[in-house]
């Protein structure tokens, strides 16, 4: 087991599905583009968007016309993705119940394998088998990741107020470190990283809902209300016309399937 698998990674976002939604960021176009360009997406083939939440990456890559399978443990963030209208009239990605080390998924039905700001809650090992039991022969794992951009004024003074919330160190060490496991792995080959810019423009309900759509953020009034109220104190700050910006570093892990020699 991995650190965060062992913390209840699909319970632990029940009731976070609205915020979740509404408030967590996209990834940037060229990042996407650049995972289906690597990864030979098209028309005919299949990318299994595994701990897929509320289906944010899965409609993106839709709308890129690549067939998609989403599998999301916690019902209620499924079913959140499955009352999602698709974007720019994309076919619907299709969700189905399962875990990152157990799809439920036959063998090599997928070109890639994505798991996006969720692989650090797998148990790695084993959802490194699943990976690429589920791929066919020279399919993709494809680890993706907004990170907070602290080098930004704004990002770092947001950033400092979601560590205050509990349990927030231990969430957020082993999230920066997760993608070496993909690295590493003697399971696939070929493995690169790269990274992306990206933003997110929010106004003050815009940015408390980004914090406590967090699995760490408070959830007890006296701690919720404090949380919120500095929050607030960032948001007053740095406003400028209303709208603060979050920016955010995108990596990419990508690594193909190793064949057995």
């Amino acid at each position: 087991m991995t650190e965060l698998s062992q913390h209840d990674p699909t319970g632990r976002f029940s009731g976070l599905a609205g915020l979740y939604a509404k408030h967590r960021p996209g990834y940037p176009a060229a990042a996407l583009d650049y995972i289906v360009r690597r990864c030979g997406l098209g028309g005919t083939t299949v990318l299994v968007d595994v701990g897929c939440g509320t289906g944010i990456s899965a409609r993106l890559f839709a709308a890129r016309g690549v067939p998609v399978i989403g599998v999301e443990p916690n019902d209620e963030m499924r079913a959140q993705a499955e009352q999602t209208p698709p974007l720019s009239g994309a076919p619907a990605p299709e969700y189905r119940p399962g875990r990152a080390e157990a799809t439920g998924l036959p063998d090599g039905v997928a070109a890639a394998v994505l798991a996006a700001q969720a692989f650090h809650w797998f148990d790695a090992p084993a959802a490194l088998r699943e990976f690429r039991r589920v791929l066919r022969p020279g399919g993709w794992a494809v680890l993706l990741w907004n990170e907070r951009d602290e080098g930004d004024t704004c990002t770092a003074a947001y950033g400092a107020v979601l560590r205050s919330g509990p349990g927030a160190a231990a969430v957020e060490g082993p999230r920066g470190r997760a993608g070496t496991a993909l690295v590493d792995s003697p399971l696939f080959q070929e493995a690169e990283c790269v990274r992306f810019g990206n933003e997110q423009e929010v106004d003050e309900d815009g940015l408390l809902g980004r914090a406590f759509s967090a699995s760490y953020a408070p959830r007890e009034p006296a701690a919720t209300a404090a949380f919120a109220d500095e929050l607030r104190r960032v948001f007053a700050r740095h406003q400028q016309g209303g709208t603060v910006i979050l920016r955010y570093i995108t990596t990419v892990y990508l690594a193909r399937r190793r064949e057995e020699s």
